[in-house]
């Protein structure tokens, strides 16, 4: 254990890391989901089956080789792009098909009386959708989505195949250096384990916290 003292910081870099694109693919996968969700139930037969196969194609792949497509695969057509960038973007749009069901099953359950209702307001669609149906239905979702967003938290390893120094790709190299695995291995499960608990302790929150205007 000498040694993971003596490189805590560069695997406290790591985590770092680990954490900012568990983060930034949330947020823009958030986005994702919640435009593809909206198009499957609200656009025009095209665009909900273009949806659809977007969810359908992302959910039947491997992370893994979605995210050697973006980084690899589009160098083949002269895109290079940053490695930390291509983990953003593979990821987002991995992440981005899950919440898409979360929040298409959020979507539909609620009543179909306070759609009528608004627009007997005078309200437009899109305002409809923005103030009454999103805001209740995002609450709805919080509990699957945090699952989701958990689970992100452990695929960003997967990112360690495109150089990116997460905190597995740090613990790699520390072992390529010093030819010792298990302290690296367990200290770094350790590290995953710390903040998965504390995800869940701030989804937990902000799942209570909505629930009181739910």
């Amino acid at each position: 254990m000498n040694l993971v003292l003596e490189n805590i910081q560069f695997l406290l870099k790591g985590a770092y890391y680990t954490l900012l694109i568990t983060i930034v693919s949330m947020f823009f996968g958030t986005i994702i989901g919640i435009i593809i969700a909206i198009a499957r139930l609200k656009g025009n037969r095209f665009i909900s089956w273009m949806a659809r196969t977007y969810v359908s194609i992302i959910r039947g792949t491997p992370t893994l080789v979605q995210i050697i497509i973006v980084y690899y695969g589009l160098a083949d057509y002269n895109i290079e792009l940053n490695p930390l960038v291509a983990a953003y973007i593979a990821l987002s749009i991995n992440i981005g098909a899950y919440i898409s069901e979360a929040m298409r099953g959020a979507l539909q359950s609620i009543p179909k009386g306070q759609t009528e209702a608004a627009y007997a307001s005078g309200m437009t669609p899109f305002q409809t959708i923005r103030r009454i149906i999103l805001p209740q239905a995002i609450r709805i979702a919080i509990p699957p989505m945090g699952n989701t967003f958990i689970g992100m938290l452990k695929e960003t390893s997967l990112v360690s195949v495109i150089t990116v120094t997460e905190l597995l790709r740090s613990a790699q190299l520390l072992i390529a250096q010093y030819y010792v695995y298990m302290p690296f291995y367990l200290s770094i499960a350790l590290m995953y384990w710390i903040m998965s608990i504390l995800f869940s302790f701030i989804l937990e929150k902000i799942e209570k916290h909505l629930s009181i205007y739910v």
